[in-house]
């Protein structure tokens, strides 16, 4: 029986995870201590026993020095830089505990700086980093349907749909669908 096509990619990361930490030569320790984040979840997540959370893939962004969509784009089955991506070859990944869907919207490329990924959150989630994985990231976030209020440097900006809020994130941000119905926005990715 063949597994689902999240679990296929939830192994994958789990096993790119498990690359990064070896490439570095750290022990689960050690990454526990750079990340803040426990040895067993680090476990269980680099043997696709959990599937990471948002927030715990950007903290591990965060120690790696890359774009949760950069992360995201190497787990992802395809040859190299491509200029094209259809519809339904983008990469979709979800984080079921808090109700964040994210498309990689952009054809992955290591050598460019900028990224498009759609966001949706469903009607009540809400969804803190506590840290940005590249700081000094430049964020621009639209919102295409729903109700959305972005918090950034303790201030939160409450957008509707057609807003957009442009900022570079140095520290905690929290994304928080305020309406009654699902949340969607592109967000527009430069790293610094």
């Amino acid at each position: 029986m063949k597994q689902p096509v999240e679990d296929e990619v939830d192994a994958r990361l789990a096993a790119r995870l498990a690359e990064l930490r070896g490439e570095r030569g750290w022990s689960l320790g050690e990454l526990a201590e750079r990340s803040g984040v426990s040895r067993s979840t680090l476990s269980r997540a680099e043997r696709a026993e959990i599937s990471p959370t948002a927030a715990l893939l950007n903290r591990l962004c965060h120690v790696y020095g890359r774009t949760m969509s950069r992360l995201l784009s190497e787990v992802e089955a395809q040859a190299g830089p491509v200029p094209l991506v259809r519809a339904g070859e983008q990469g979709v990944w979800e984080d079921r505990a808090s109700g964040f869907v994210r498309r990689s919207v952009s054809p992955p490329h290591p050598a460019l700086r900028g990224e498009l990924v759609e966001g949706r959150l469903a009607a009540g989630a809400d969804l803190a980093y506590d840290r940005p994985p590249v700081p000094g990231l430049e964020q621009h976030i639209w919102v295409l349907e729903g109700a959305l209020a972005v918090t950034a440097q303790d201030v939160e900006h409450r957008l509707d749909t057609g807003d957009c809020l442009r900022l570079r994130v140095w520290g905690p941000t929290r994304f928080r669908c305020t309406g009654d119905r699902e949340t969607r926005y592109v967000l527009a990715v430069v790293l610094p």
